[in-house]
């Protein structure tokens, strides 16, 4: 009974807490705080909530498998979730936010160049669906969606991180059958931290003077993004452990709805009639996709 009730409870959280952590992202950005800090600040605040599970946890018995998937998926994740950033600072949230339909096709052209799979009549019209609802997404040049649009910066950024958060998703399984979620989390928590951290370096950003520039004012909005970004996470993993994973992350694709939703009332983004139908015709495509790979 508790479970009927707490499994589409999470959905509803995971569907609204992902528009919302990409907005208050959105927001710190536009207040001239360096993306990469945005980043590591939110894996920083989740690894110091991550200590105290920790304790319970008997690390020597894990396998070498286990710390070496870990690494990878928290490379992946401060990558992904860095490009995102990245990408908000830029473009605009009510087209990034329903770019996420496309995770299911970039699964679908991973399948057919490395596994040789080629999709059936299902995957083919989502295929189709996704890119046709893409042409009301993007902003149209002369009646016609161009081609230059694939050139900008925020649009770039928004596939790698696309496609780094599906590879992450990958080693993330793979750690939760050799561990536990809990573990599971506690690692992503704390590997996406220090990669964070690294990329500070790496890139030249000195973090103590980064973070100084930040002000009181912005401290309220950074414990929102932190808030909303652990509720999104908890309530996938919950989510998907509950679930079937097609039927979950087909219902994930509402957000894109929130995203557009979101830029236009707080960032007065404009031609939101447009938007709202082409995320509507991509949610439609990706949940095509989706089932036809989970059938």
């Amino acid at each position: 009974m508790i479970q009927s009730t707490l499994t589409p409870v999470s959905i509803i959280l995971r569907i609204i807490s992902s528009p919302l952590s990409n907005l208050f992202q959105k927001q710190l950005v536009n207040k001239g705080i360096h993306p990469l800090i945005v980043n590591f600040l939110t894996y920083l605040a989740f690894s110091f909530l991550c200590i105290w599970p920790a304790i319970s946890v008997y690390w020597l018995s894990l396998p070498v498998q286990f710390w070496l998937y870990s690494v990878l998926a928290g490379l992946f994740s401060a990558c992904g979730n860095g490009f995102l950033i990245k990408a908000l600072e830029k473009g605009e949230l009510s087209v990034l936010g329903p770019i996420n339909a496309y995770k299911p096709l970039i699964g679908i052209l991973g399948g057919f160049l490395l596994m040789g799979e080629v999709p059936g009549l299902w995957g083919l019209a989502g295929i189709i669906l996704i890119l046709y609802g893409s042409y009301f997404i993007f902003d149209k040049t002369e009646n016609r969606v161009s081609w230059a649009i694939i050139k900008r910066p925020e649009i770039q950024f928004r596939f790698l991180a696309l496609t780094l958060t599906a590879i992450e998703a990958v080693f993330v399984r793979k750690v939760t059958l050799l561990s536990s979620v809990t573990t599971t989390t506690i690692c992503w928590c704390w590997f996406g931290m220090l990669f964070s951290f690294f990329f500070l370096f790496f890139f030249g950003i000195n973090p103590k003077n980064e973070i100084g520039k930040i002000k009181f004012t912005d401290s309220a909005r950074l414990s929102y993004l932190v808030l909303s970004s652990g509720i999104m996470l908890v309530s996938s993993i919950y989510s998907l452990n509950h679930i079937a994973v097609g039927y979950a992350l087909s219902l994930f694709q509402l957000s894109s709805v929130g995203s557009v939703l979101l830029g236009y009332h707080f960032f007065n983004e404009k031609n939101i009639r447009r938007k709202l139908l082409g995320s509507l015709v991509m949610i439609i495509g990706s949940i095509m996709i989706i089932l036809s790979q989970h059938d």
